[in-house]
């Protein structure tokens, strides 16, 4: 495969400094630093309500986001050809800001680095959070076009509470419901991640899950796998009934998803931007379960 000629560079052939500036800022954009951001801080929160020390949490923190920087950077080398082949110029990769090379170079010495830094936190519980790494790369490399597409989400999101927990003292393992929902919120976020660019992958044959359903169908399933987790994360623990905060967390769960699917007509991104806002409620209710999650 060869690399797209890197434009931008071109433009600042005469300038090394400046070339040098976007490349790297390629290269911070070619980690889909939003994913990788949001499931740094989530599994860094766990860590922290489910009371590990500083330094576990530090560990914890620092060897998710060495494993997303390694996806995100697999994905966008892997994608290369098939992103310019779809206009998709606002990629880094795709639009010669940054060589697939190096992004390669990136992606190999980030995978490098979660190793230690899993393992750290015990061989069960990195080995554990490898397993979803590699699901992910696995995603990368061939199964984002088959009916499948949806297990390495399920996957890589299912071991993050395993992960936080089997790190404390006594290596204690997630509540199951806790596990489920965690899953659940990775197949959600497979179906909104994939929204948006269903056509263009059409026309470049990645047919995986979301793909064959179209993207009609995918805008009314995204609520589901998402809703269930929260109703897993509000009901699942055992002992008294959900208070007021777990109730309203439900209600505005599904009132969320409600008014995505009732104004979609309105505004073809809101099914999305609602999927946002309900994952987030969802991220809350499983960070606020706090010690619940190792009962």
């Amino acid at each position: 495969m060869t690399d797209p000629e890197p434009a931008a560079a071109a433009v600042v052939r005469d300038r090394p400094g400046r070339a040098a500036l976007i490349r790297a800022a390629g290269l911070a954009r070619a980690c889909h630093p939003g994913p990788t951001a949001a499931v740094t801080a989530l599994v860094t929160a766990l860590a922290v309500a489910t009371g590990r020390d500083a330094v576990g949490c530090v560990l914890a923190g620092a060897a998710v986001l060495a494993g997303q920087l390694s996806i995100g950077w697999c994905n966008d080398a892997i994608d290369a050809e098939r992103d310019a082949a779809a206009g998709r110029a606002g990629k880094p990769v795709a639009g010669g800001t940054v060589s697939a090379r190096a992004v390669w170079i990136a992606a190999l010495v980030a995978l490098a680095c979660c190793v230690p830094l899993s393992l750290a936190s015990g061989w069960l519980a990195g080995g554990l959070h490898l397993a979803g790494v590699l699901a992910a790369w696995a995603y990368d490399f061939g199964l984002k076009a088959t009916l499948l597409s949806w297990a390495p989400y399920a996957v890589g999101f299912g071991v993050l509470p395993a992960f936080v927990t089997l790190g404390l003292p006594g290596e204690p393992w997630p509540a199951w419901w806790a596990v489920v929902a965690a899953a659940l919120l990775g197949v959600g976020a497979h179906l909104a991640n994939v929204l948006p660019d269903i056509e263009g992958d059409l026309r470049t044959g990645v047919r995986g899950w979301p793909q064959r359903l179209g993207a009609g169908r995918v805008r009314l399933l995204i609520p589901v796998p998402l809703l269930a987790a929260t109703c897993l994360l509000v009901f699942g623990p055992g002992g008294a009934a959900p208070g007021v905060a777990g109730w309203s967390a439900v209600a505005a769960a599904f009132a969320l998803a409600a008014t995505g699917l009732l104004l979609a007509g309105r505004s073809a991104r809101l099914p999305f931007v609602t999927a946002v806002a309900v994952a987030a409620v969802d991220v809350i209710l499983l960070i606020t379960s706090g010690a619940a999650l190792t009962a």
